[in-house]
């Protein structure tokens, strides 16, 4: 019984120096992601999920080999309210991105994000 105490004991010790150092690293860890945003992808044009006249080998792959998701949702239905959303977090309509007048930018358009706003480019970048 002593032997058991004594293995415990050790254990616990042993753990409380090595947990806080794992914990540390990782909190610190820092960790990649890619976005991939489309533009009037419905759920049925990938041949992942059925469509049997349009090939997508490599997002099969990416499907295959990582998640396939089944539900998402956007900000808006048009593109640049939506690519606004996904670089601010914010709905297109808080972030000043959709009006009645113009919804979409064109390479000519005057306008863009409000400075104001904080983008997640803006965020990754304080994160190196």
């Amino acid at each position: 019984m002593k032997k058991i105490i004594n293995c415990i004991g050790a254990s616990l010790i042993t753990l409380l120096f090595i947990l806080p150092n794992t914990l540390q690293s990782q909190e610190n860890k820092q960790y990649n992601f890619i976005i991939i945003f489309t533009d009037d992808l419905g759920y049925g044009d990938l041949s992942s999920f059925g469509n049997p006249s349009i090939v997508t080998p490599v997002l099969d792959r990416m499907a295959m080999e990582g998640q396939k998701w089944t539900n998402f949702y956007v900000g808006a239905p048009v593109c640049t309210p939506s690519r606004a959303a996904l670089m601010t977090g914010r709905l297109p309509v808080r972030n000043g991105m959709m009006s009645n007048k113009a919804r979409v930018f064109f390479p000519d358009s005057k306008n863009g994000i409000p400075a104001k706003e904080i983008t997640i480019a803006e965020q990754l970048k304080k994160a190196n």
